[in-house]
């Protein structure tokens, strides 16, 4: 019976761990998303690093050590920290980085000052102020409406649902103002107000979280879930949702890693709120390579595509302009040396245009690698009416985009040809009908080649 009671008060202590971290970090990144649009992701490393001398003048007007001085002194050096760093970033012209800078810089030597006149009767533990006390955070309790919870938990919840209701209420203003600041107050309200009223927030939001969990996953999540939402989509709202989600998973990955993941290596456990820093880090990892429109891989792998796409369209286009000057058709060293081409490249895109039935290769062995290389080397391969619709196209846009260049914007002739070739791959039917509008459907080109028509 005792060890049942003990197992579930493990698991209540563990539960609250899990939703401090998690309020934590959904509080941190529902702000965090604009500070990163606004380009100001380092000012809850600013506040959390300028708070100090809050704290000292709390203990020394006080002299108590209880966390309700502490915390409103913390809070109102946090939010003269952010009125500061606007006041010298206006006044002084300088970024925002350079006054950030200057005044956590100057703010955390202030507190440091402050801390040796109190040194006798203050102690400043360093892991508590990097990691912050969480596990002890999920310990001490208080009773609301006869419910008991740790006095973390009830904070942290009050400024999550501050913060929600925040965002909610003045999205449209938060939007406008992060993007175009002098459209919101051409529109009838404040920017600056709004960017007062986030920094107060980004502040609270700061202090409260720093005793539980440190700055170390402070600044964290106030930067990384909103940075890896911003890798996933590009709609604001989309943004905020998934930051969320991702700061949640984030506090629970962490905690669990912090008791599962050092055992592989021989230790008992770590910090939790590190490794919730570090189960953030990794979930930007994956979104910055997996993301659909942002991801390092999938844009990789996007180029990788398009370059095969276009070398494809230039084996096609230049059979298409052999069998125009009646030269034959180039061997696979020759076509390599023209389009730049490795030779697996090049028996790839040959291999897809003859799956395609855009191209034929006589005397080949049909799947055959050895068969379909030795008939590219010895020449054996031309258009088929298929492929010959589709070069006849590409030569026709390159060949109007040359005249276009030269009509209409009085580009060199000698300039227009590596223009022309990047233009050629995205010219659609409607396009090509245009540009021949608009230069007088022309039955030449600039260099006295004729222009394909649309149809055969």
């Amino acid at each position: 019976m005792i060890y049942a009671q003990i197992d579930l008060n493990w698991q209540q202590h563990d539960t609250w761990i899990v939703v401090i971290g998690i309020l934590c970090a959904v509080s941190s990144a529902l702000l965090g998303n604009f500070l990163v649009l606004r380009r100001m992701s380092m000012l809850g490393d600013a506040v959390t690093h300028a708070v100090l001398p809050g704290i000292a003048a709390a203990f020394l007007i006080s002299h108590s050590r209880s966390s309700l001085p502490m915390f409103f002194g913390a809070v109102i050096v946090g939010v003269l920290t952010a009125l500061f760093t606007e006041w010298i970033r206006r006044v002084g012209r300088v970024d925002e980085g350079a006054s950030m800078g200057v005044v956590f810089t100057s703010l955390f030597a202030l507190g440091l000052v402050m801390l040796v006149q109190a040194s006798d009767h203050v102690d400043l533990d360093p892991d508590c102020v990097l990691y912050g006390a969480i596990e002890s955070a999920a310990i001490d309790e208080v009773e609301i409406f006869g419910r008991v919870l740790p006095p973390a938990a009830l904070i942290l919840g009050v400024v999550t649902i501050v913060n929600a209701l925040f965002v909610v209420l003045c999205f449209k203003e938060l939007k406008i103002s992060s993007f175009d600041p002098a459209l919101a107050t051409t529109m009838g309200f404040s920017a600056r107000l709004m960017h007062y009223l986030l920094m107060v927030l980004v502040s609270i939001t700061a202090v409260a979280s720093f005793e539980s969990v440190g700055s170390v996953l402070v600044v964290a999540m106030f930067v990384v879930p909103a940075a890896a939402s911003y890798m996933l989509t590009d709609r604001l709202a989309w943004m905020i949702v998934l930051s969320v989600f991702i700061a949640a998973a984030s506090a629970i990955l962490g905690h669990g890693s912090a008791i599962v993941v050092p055992r592989w290596f021989g230790f008992e456990s770590t910090t939790t709120a590190s490794m919730m820093a570090v189960s953030a880090g990794g979930l930007f990892f994956l979104a910055a390579l997996f993301g659909p429109k942002h991801g390092v891989l999938v844009k990789w792998v996007r180029r990788q595509f398009l370059s095969f796409r276009i070398l494809c369209d230039d084996i096609v286009a230049l059979l298409y302009r052999c069998e125009e000057r009646e030269t034959g058709s180039p061997s696979k060293a020759e076509l390599a040396d023209n389009l730049f081409a490795s030779s697996w490249t090049l028996w790839a895109a040959l291999a897809t245009l003859r799956r395609r039935g855009e191209i034929a290769v006589d005397g080949a062995v049909s799947g055959a690698v050895d068969g379909a290389v030795d008939g590219a080397v010895s020449g054996d391969f031309h258009l088929t009416g298929r492929g010959r619709d589709r070069a006849r196209q590409l030569v026709r846009s390159h060949r109007l985009w040359e005249q276009y260049l030269v009509v209409e914007t009085s580009t060199e002739t000698d300039r227009i040809h590596d223009k022309a070739e990047r233009f050629e791959h995205f010219t659609d039917r409607p396009l090509r009908d245009r540009l021949d509008r608009v230069t007088d459907a022309p039955d030449t080109d600039p260099h006295g080649r004729p222009i394909p028509s649309e149809k055969s």
